[in-house]
């Protein structure tokens, strides 16, 4: 969509629609956890712009002046800025194996997104897009490990507050792409994909994603990023007819591996408040 949806419109759509879904089912809560919420608003409105607002500002501006390819390799540094912002922020150490299943996973993302070629590894090119998608990804790993410091209120009004944190920070910020004559061209594609990104990837998402970082931990939540590669090739494969190479089997190999040592690496623990956390699933 980035030639028919100018970026921070899109972003703003998303927000907004998702918002407009979520609220009905989030207003009771809010009210519930209002207290909460005004106690620690600072988290909330933090994780509010980094993680939903900043993330998709970032990425979706990037996505306009570079290729997927180079968006894919980016992305696959997630799992280690994860674990190196858990060091510097809250001196949580990473088991070894841990590590070493974050270099596997981000070798196999290399593998898929090179094509199992070096020589392309050599003719990649960073722009003004790509540094864009960079500051996503960096927000994107500050978000997965400050979400840690989240009240302690039911899922459904977290996401709603800072989904409309988002909606808020968005709003200027599209209306200036209105301003300086960009705009939307409307079609089927365009109402599909605003469907698209306002449901799965927003509410849909967000919800399992944060669930996630909480029972799991942030370094072992964000390690799941790598996964994305080899779900675009076999989505592609399904929906678009191309080809799967061996490449794309080596890197599966080297992600699931990846993942599977950093499950082993250490048990599965409940973070601090988890119990407390399920609680509140029930409720929402």
């Amino acid at each position: 969509m980035r030639f028919e949806v100018p970026p921070l419109t899109l972003a703003f759509v998303r927000w907004f629609g998702a918002s407009l879904i979520l609220l009905p089912f989030a207003v009771a809560p809010l009210k519930r956890d209002w207290p909460a919420i005004r106690a620690g608003w600072k988290p909330i409105l933090g994780l509010g712009l980094l993680g939903v607002g900043a993330f998709n500002a970032f990425l979706y501006s990037g996505l306009r002046y570079t290729t997927a390819t180079n968006a894919l390799l980016l992305q696959a540094a997630i799992p280690a800025l994860v674990v190196l912002f858990d060091r510097l922020f809250f001196k949580v150490r990473s088991p070894r194996l841990q590590t070493v299943g974050v270099i596997a996973s981000t070798l196999g993302v290399l593998a898929i997104v090179f094509e199992g070629d070096l020589a392309k590894a050599v003719n990649l090119h960073f722009g003004l897009g790509d540094v864009l998608v960079l500051a996503s990804v960096v927000v994107w790993a500050l978000y997965t490990v400050f979400l840690r410091l989240r009240p302690e209120i039911a899922p459904v009004s977290f996401v709603a507050a800072t989904f409309l944190i988002a909606v808020a920070a968005m709003a200027p910020l599209a209306s200036n792409e209105w301003l300086s004559g960009e705009t939307i061209r409307w079609g089927p594609r365009v109402w599909a994909a605003f469907a698209y990104v306002c449901v799965l990837p927003s509410i849909l998402s967000y919800f399992i994603f944060n669930s996630a970082t909480r029972t799991i931990g942030p370094a072992r939540a964000g390690q799941a990023i790598t996964l994305m590669p080899l779900f675009g090739a076999f989505l592609s494969a399904a929906l678009l007819g191309e080809k799967l190479h061996p490449y794309h089997f080596a890197g599966m190999g080297l992600i699931l591996l990846g993942i599977a040592l950093s499950v082993l690496a250490t048990p599965l623990q409940q973070p601090a408040g988890a119990a407390t956390g399920a609680g509140l699933e029930d409720r929402a």
